[in-house]
Protein backbone atom coordinates (compact mmCIF):
# COMPACT_ATOMS: atom_id res chain seq x y z
CA UNK A 1 0.00 0.00 0.00
CA UNK A 2 1.47 3.36 -0.85
CA UNK A 3 2.49 5.29 2.05
CA UNK A 4 0.30 8.42 2.45
CA UNK A 5 2.57 10.24 4.73
CA UNK A 6 4.35 13.83 3.82
CA UNK A 7 7.96 12.66 2.52
CA UNK A 8 10.62 14.65 3.54
CA UNK A 9 14.44 14.00 1.35
CA UNK A 10 17.74 15.19 2.91
CA UNK A 11 20.52 15.56 0.51
CA UNK A 12 23.76 15.66 2.58
CA UNK A 13 26.20 17.48 0.22
CA UNK A 14 29.60 18.49 0.78
CA UNK A 15 28.72 22.44 0.36
CA UNK A 16 24.63 22.10 1.29
CA UNK A 17 22.25 20.51 2.56
CA UNK A 18 19.13 20.29 0.89
CA UNK A 19 15.28 19.40 2.28
CA UNK A 20 12.43 18.63 0.02
CA UNK A 21 8.92 17.68 1.36
CA UNK A 22 6.88 15.64 -1.47
CA UNK A 23 3.45 14.61 -1.04
CA UNK A 24 1.99 11.17 -1.45
CA UNK A 25 1.75 11.75 -5.17
CA UNK A 26 5.16 12.91 -5.43
CA UNK A 27 3.97 16.23 -5.43
CA UNK A 28 6.67 19.07 -4.51
CA UNK A 29 5.78 20.97 -0.85
CA UNK A 30 8.65 22.68 0.27
CA UNK A 31 12.09 23.01 -0.04
CA UNK A 32 14.88 24.70 1.57
CA UNK A 33 19.24 24.58 1.72
CA UNK A 34 21.77 25.19 4.56
CA UNK A 35 25.21 25.34 4.16
CA UNK A 36 26.73 22.49 5.06
CA UNK A 37 29.07 22.61 8.60
CA UNK A 38 32.42 22.25 7.35
CA UNK A 39 34.52 19.83 9.67
CA UNK A 40 31.81 19.50 12.37
CA UNK A 41 29.55 16.07 12.59
CA UNK A 42 27.27 17.23 15.76
CA UNK A 43 26.50 21.06 13.62
CA UNK A 44 25.85 18.46 10.50
CA UNK A 45 23.45 16.34 12.95
CA UNK A 46 22.30 19.56 14.31
CA UNK A 47 21.52 21.56 10.67
CA UNK A 48 19.47 18.37 9.67
CA UNK A 49 17.10 17.85 12.46
CA UNK A 50 16.98 21.91 12.13
CA UNK A 51 15.60 21.53 8.32
CA UNK A 52 12.96 18.70 9.51
CA UNK A 53 11.82 20.44 12.15
CA UNK A 54 11.27 23.50 10.41
CA UNK A 55 9.82 21.52 7.34
CA UNK A 56 7.22 19.56 9.82
CA UNK A 57 6.12 22.93 11.44
CA UNK A 58 6.03 25.23 7.56
CA UNK A 59 3.76 22.57 6.22
CA UNK A 60 1.24 22.42 9.84
CA UNK A 61 2.84 18.78 10.52
CA UNK A 62 3.42 17.18 13.91
CA UNK A 63 6.58 16.80 14.74
CA UNK A 64 7.55 13.01 13.60
CA UNK A 65 4.48 13.10 11.31
CA UNK A 66 6.83 12.89 7.87
CA UNK A 67 8.91 9.98 7.19
CA UNK A 68 12.37 10.94 6.20
CA UNK A 69 15.32 9.37 4.06
CA UNK A 70 18.55 10.80 3.39
CA UNK A 71 21.30 10.70 0.43
CA UNK A 72 25.09 10.98 0.91
CA UNK A 73 28.30 10.23 -0.50
CA UNK A 74 29.46 6.92 0.75
CA UNK A 75 27.66 4.74 1.59
CA UNK A 76 26.95 2.51 5.16
CA UNK A 77 29.27 -0.42 5.68
CA UNK A 78 27.10 -3.92 6.28
CA UNK A 79 30.28 -4.78 8.54
CA UNK A 80 30.07 -2.18 11.03
CA UNK A 81 26.96 0.37 10.09
CA UNK A 82 29.02 3.38 9.91
CA UNK A 83 29.60 5.39 7.17
CA UNK A 84 32.50 5.03 4.72
CA UNK A 85 33.69 7.12 1.56
CA UNK A 86 31.85 10.71 2.30
CA UNK A 87 33.80 13.86 0.66
CA UNK A 88 32.44 15.15 4.02
CA UNK A 89 35.05 13.67 5.73
CA UNK A 90 33.86 14.16 9.16
CA UNK A 91 31.06 11.74 8.13
CA UNK A 92 33.02 8.85 7.90
CA UNK A 93 33.59 6.35 10.77
CA UNK A 94 30.02 7.49 12.27
CA UNK A 95 26.84 5.75 13.25
CA UNK A 96 24.94 8.51 11.03
CA UNK A 97 21.71 6.36 10.43
CA UNK A 98 21.54 5.51 14.13
CA UNK A 99 22.53 9.04 14.86
CA UNK A 100 19.86 11.06 13.05
CA UNK A 101 17.44 8.52 13.89
CA UNK A 102 17.51 9.06 17.52
CA UNK A 103 17.77 13.07 17.00
CA UNK A 104 14.67 12.55 14.53
CA UNK A 105 12.59 10.39 16.99
CA UNK A 106 11.59 8.25 13.76
CA UNK A 107 12.97 5.28 11.92
CA UNK A 108 15.07 6.67 8.82
CA UNK A 109 16.96 5.23 5.49
CA UNK A 110 20.40 6.55 4.57
CA UNK A 111 22.10 5.68 1.36
CA UNK A 112 24.08 6.45 -1.19
CA UNK A 113 23.43 9.55 -3.39
CA UNK A 114 23.68 7.84 -6.94
CA UNK A 115 20.88 5.37 -5.28
CA UNK A 116 18.71 8.38 -4.62
CA UNK A 117 19.52 9.64 -7.87
CA UNK A 118 18.36 6.36 -9.68
CA UNK A 119 15.40 5.47 -6.82
CA UNK A 120 13.70 9.52 -8.11
CA UNK A 121 14.50 8.80 -12.01
CA UNK A 122 12.37 5.12 -11.90
CA UNK A 123 9.83 6.30 -9.03
CA UNK A 124 8.64 9.73 -11.36
CA UNK A 125 11.24 10.44 -13.61
CA UNK A 126 12.54 8.84 -17.36
CA UNK A 127 12.85 5.78 -15.60
CA UNK A 128 9.17 5.44 -14.17
CA UNK A 129 7.36 1.82 -14.68
CA UNK A 130 10.36 0.39 -15.82
CA UNK A 131 11.30 -2.64 -13.95
CA UNK A 132 14.99 -2.57 -14.05
CA UNK A 133 16.60 0.47 -13.75
CA UNK A 134 20.36 1.59 -14.02
CA UNK A 135 20.46 5.06 -12.72
CA UNK A 136 24.12 6.89 -13.99
CA UNK A 137 25.71 9.58 -12.46
CA UNK A 138 28.78 11.19 -14.82
CA UNK A 139 29.81 14.43 -13.45
CA UNK A 140 33.29 14.78 -11.13
CA UNK A 141 33.09 11.21 -10.40
CA UNK A 142 31.04 8.53 -11.89
CA UNK A 143 28.59 6.20 -10.06
CA UNK A 144 25.79 4.20 -10.44
CA UNK A 145 22.61 2.89 -8.76
CA UNK A 146 19.83 0.02 -9.21
CA UNK A 147 16.55 0.19 -8.81
CA UNK A 148 13.93 -3.26 -9.26
CA UNK A 149 10.63 -3.12 -9.06
CA UNK A 150 10.49 0.47 -7.13
CA UNK A 151 12.70 -0.64 -4.70
CA UNK A 152 16.86 0.18 -4.34
CA UNK A 153 19.35 -2.57 -4.67
CA UNK A 154 22.15 -2.52 -2.23
CA UNK A 155 23.31 -5.78 -2.05
CA UNK A 156 25.18 -7.07 0.82
CA UNK A 157 28.22 -5.22 0.49
CA UNK A 158 26.45 -2.03 -0.02
CA UNK A 159 27.89 -1.19 -3.06
CA UNK A 160 25.36 -2.35 -6.36
CA UNK A 161 25.84 -0.08 -8.92
CA UNK A 162 29.06 0.61 -8.01
CA UNK A 163 30.19 0.46 -11.78
CA UNK A 164 32.90 3.75 -11.75
CA UNK A 165 34.96 1.43 -9.86
CA UNK A 166 35.49 -1.43 -12.56
CA UNK A 167 38.60 -1.34 -15.19
CA UNK A 168 36.97 0.00 -18.61
CA UNK A 169 36.02 -2.72 -20.89
CA UNK A 170 37.92 -4.33 -23.65
CA UNK A 171 40.83 -1.52 -23.54
CA UNK A 172 42.64 -0.72 -26.40
CA UNK A 173 46.19 -1.08 -26.01
CA UNK A 174 47.16 2.80 -25.46
CA UNK A 175 44.09 2.54 -22.62
CA UNK A 176 46.68 0.07 -20.26
CA UNK A 177 47.04 0.73 -17.62
CA UNK A 178 45.04 3.68 -17.87
CA UNK A 179 45.40 6.94 -15.37
CA UNK A 180 45.60 6.30 -11.45
CA UNK A 181 41.96 6.26 -9.57
CA UNK A 182 41.74 7.49 -5.94
CA UNK A 183 40.35 4.01 -5.14
CA UNK A 184 43.62 2.47 -5.36
CA UNK A 185 43.31 1.41 -8.94
CA UNK A 186 44.23 2.63 -12.11
CA UNK A 187 42.02 2.19 -15.82
CA UNK A 188 38.57 2.67 -13.84
CA UNK A 189 35.87 3.23 -15.85
CA UNK A 190 35.68 6.99 -13.47
CA UNK A 191 38.98 8.15 -14.60
CA UNK A 192 37.58 8.01 -18.53
CA UNK A 193 34.14 8.99 -17.97
CA UNK A 194 34.24 11.77 -15.45
CA UNK A 195 34.32 15.44 -16.05
CA UNK A 196 37.76 15.49 -15.37
CA UNK A 197 38.32 11.58 -16.86
CA UNK A 198 37.49 13.65 -20.69
CA UNK A 199 39.52 16.48 -19.83
CA UNK A 200 42.41 14.22 -18.68
CA UNK A 201 42.11 12.13 -22.56
CA UNK A 202 42.03 15.61 -24.24
CA UNK A 203 45.12 17.20 -22.54
CA UNK A 204 46.83 13.50 -22.91
CA UNK A 205 45.87 13.97 -26.87
CA UNK A 206 46.27 16.96 -27.57
CA UNK A 207 48.54 18.89 -24.88
CA UNK A 208 45.90 21.77 -24.42
CA UNK A 209 44.01 21.68 -21.29
CA UNK A 210 40.23 22.51 -21.89
CA UNK A 211 37.13 22.01 -19.87
CA UNK A 212 34.55 19.61 -20.61
CA UNK A 213 31.92 21.65 -21.27
CA UNK A 214 34.14 23.73 -23.90
CA UNK A 215 35.27 20.54 -25.67
CA UNK A 216 31.63 19.96 -25.92
CA UNK A 217 30.97 23.46 -27.19
CA UNK A 218 33.97 23.30 -29.48
CA UNK A 219 33.66 20.26 -31.13
CA UNK A 220 29.66 21.56 -31.90
CA UNK A 221 31.44 24.52 -34.13
CA UNK A 222 33.61 22.15 -35.87
CA UNK A 223 37.04 21.73 -33.87
CA UNK A 224 37.88 18.75 -35.16
CA UNK A 225 40.22 17.63 -31.78
CA UNK A 226 37.26 18.35 -29.77
CA UNK A 227 35.17 16.44 -32.08
CA UNK A 228 37.61 13.17 -31.78
CA UNK A 229 37.72 13.64 -27.68
CA UNK A 230 34.24 13.35 -27.66
CA UNK A 231 34.03 9.82 -30.64
CA UNK A 232 36.75 8.72 -27.88
CA UNK A 233 34.40 9.71 -24.90
CA UNK A 234 31.26 7.90 -26.67
CA UNK A 235 32.79 4.69 -27.37
CA UNK A 236 34.44 4.25 -23.74
CA UNK A 237 30.97 5.10 -22.70
CA UNK A 238 28.95 2.03 -25.06
CA UNK A 239 31.64 -0.46 -23.99
CA UNK A 240 31.58 0.46 -19.88
CA UNK A 241 27.54 0.51 -20.54
CA UNK A 242 27.26 -2.83 -22.53
CA UNK A 243 28.74 -4.16 -20.05
CA UNK A 244 26.52 -3.52 -17.38
CA UNK A 245 23.98 -4.61 -20.18
CA UNK A 246 25.56 -7.88 -20.41
CA UNK A 247 25.05 -8.79 -16.55
CA UNK A 248 22.39 -6.45 -15.43
CA UNK A 249 19.79 -6.42 -18.57
CA UNK A 250 18.39 -3.02 -17.34
CA UNK A 251 15.33 -1.51 -19.24
CA UNK A 252 16.31 1.60 -18.71
CA UNK A 253 19.56 3.39 -18.40
CA UNK A 254 19.24 7.13 -16.83
CA UNK A 255 21.96 9.31 -17.13
CA UNK A 256 22.95 12.64 -14.54
CA UNK A 257 25.79 14.55 -13.31
CA UNK A 258 26.95 17.20 -16.10
CA UNK A 259 27.86 14.96 -19.09
CA UNK A 260 23.90 13.36 -19.35
CA UNK A 261 23.08 17.22 -20.13
CA UNK A 262 25.35 16.23 -23.75
CA UNK A 263 22.45 15.61 -25.92
CA UNK A 264 24.26 13.41 -28.91
CA UNK A 265 25.46 10.66 -26.30
CA UNK A 266 21.53 9.37 -26.88
CA UNK A 267 21.67 8.93 -30.26
CA UNK A 268 25.80 7.98 -30.73
CA UNK A 269 25.83 5.49 -27.51
CA UNK A 270 23.27 3.20 -28.21
CA UNK A 271 24.35 3.12 -31.90
CA UNK A 272 27.72 1.38 -30.41
CA UNK A 273 26.81 -0.67 -27.92
CA UNK A 274 25.86 -3.84 -29.54
CA UNK A 275 29.07 -4.53 -30.89
CA UNK A 276 30.09 -5.38 -26.94
CA UNK A 277 26.64 -6.92 -25.77
CA UNK A 278 26.27 -10.45 -26.43
CA UNK A 279 22.60 -10.40 -28.33
CA UNK A 280 21.84 -10.12 -31.33
CA UNK A 281 19.61 -6.83 -30.14
CA UNK A 282 19.67 -4.37 -27.61
CA UNK A 283 16.02 -3.38 -26.17
CA UNK A 284 17.95 -1.06 -23.11
CA UNK A 285 17.09 2.29 -23.50
CA UNK A 286 19.52 5.26 -23.12
CA UNK A 287 17.74 8.36 -21.54
CA UNK A 288 18.38 11.60 -19.59
CA UNK A 289 17.13 12.28 -16.65
CA UNK A 290 13.77 14.36 -15.75
CA UNK A 291 14.62 15.77 -12.64
CA UNK A 292 17.86 17.11 -13.31
CA UNK A 293 19.50 18.84 -9.95
CA UNK A 294 16.41 17.51 -8.23
CA UNK A 295 17.04 13.71 -8.68
CA UNK A 296 18.96 13.70 -5.51
CA UNK A 297 16.80 15.08 -2.89
CA UNK A 298 13.73 13.28 -4.62
CA UNK A 299 15.41 10.23 -4.41
CA UNK A 300 15.81 10.33 -0.34
CA UNK A 301 12.44 11.34 -0.56
CA UNK A 302 11.10 8.60 -2.05
CA UNK A 303 13.11 6.54 0.16
CA UNK A 304 12.45 7.05 3.88
CA UNK A 305 8.75 6.48 2.39
CA UNK A 306 9.90 2.90 2.33
CA UNK A 307 11.34 3.40 5.78
CA UNK A 308 8.13 3.71 7.54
Amino acid sequence: MQNQRTRLGIDLGGTKIEIIALDPAGGERLRRRVPTPQGDYAAILAAVAGLVAGAERELGLAPGAATVGIGTPGSISRATGLLRGANSVCLNGQHITQDLARRLGRTIRVTNDANCFALSEASDGAGRGAPVVFGVILGTGVGGGIVVNGQVLDGPNAIAGEWGHNPLPWPRDDERPGPPCFCGHAGCVETWLSGPGIERDHLRVTGEPVRSPDIVARAANGDAACEATLVRYEERLARALAHVINILDPDVIVLGGGMSNVARLYGNVPKRWGEWVFSDRVDTRLVPNVHGDSSGVRGAAWLGAAAA
